[in-house]
Order: C-alpha cells, then sequence, then structure tokens
C-alpha cells in the first residue's frame, strides 16, 4: 500500500537492504531491493505488521557478497565462542 511505503522502506533500510528501484505495477506499490538472506528472518511477520496484512514479498537468489567487517567481527566472534565450548 502506497501509505505503508515508508514503513516498509525503513524497514528494508535497517535490514541492510540495497534498493534497486520502486514503481507502482497495475495498481500496486512495488519495491525491488537486494537484501542479505540473513536479514530476513521473520520478514513476512514484519511485512504483514507494518502493512496490515495488505503487502506480499516474494525472492530469489541473486548474488553472494562479502559482509561489512562489523557483521563480519561478530560472526568470528560467535564462531571462537562456539568453538570455545565445545
Amino acid at each position: 500500500p502506497a501509505d505503508r511505503m515508508g514503513d516498509v522502506m525503513s524497514d528494508l533500510q535497517n535490514r541492510r537492504a540495497i534498493i534497486m528501484g520502486m514503481g507502482s505495477v497495475k495498481g500496486f506499490e512495488v519495491i525491488n531491493a537486494k537484501v542479505p538472506l540473513a536479514e530476513l528472518n521473520r520478514y513476512s511477520t514484519v511485512l504483514s505488521s507494518l502493512t496490515s496484512g495488505r503487502a506480499t514479498y516474494t525472492m530469489k537468489f541473486a548474488s553472494y557478497e562479502q559482509v561489512p567487517a562489523d557483521v563480519q567481527d561478530k560472526l568470528l566472534k560467535a564462531y571462537q565462542e562456539q568453538e570455545e565450548e565445545e
């Protein structure tokens, strides 16, 4: 829904999305974005909440990308902690 585009865009940006385009297709508002799969956990629930159940999404594999340094550090730390526990 057009009245919720700002909320959806904000949520996508918080999920490290790269917005590829926006527009209207056959009366529907469409956002095309690349979002890391790891950031899409519970996205359907959040999207439904943001749009009062009026939006849907689809996804397909686009590419592998290197994670940002801060995310890489977090992943490495979690891995090292797990190794120490074993």
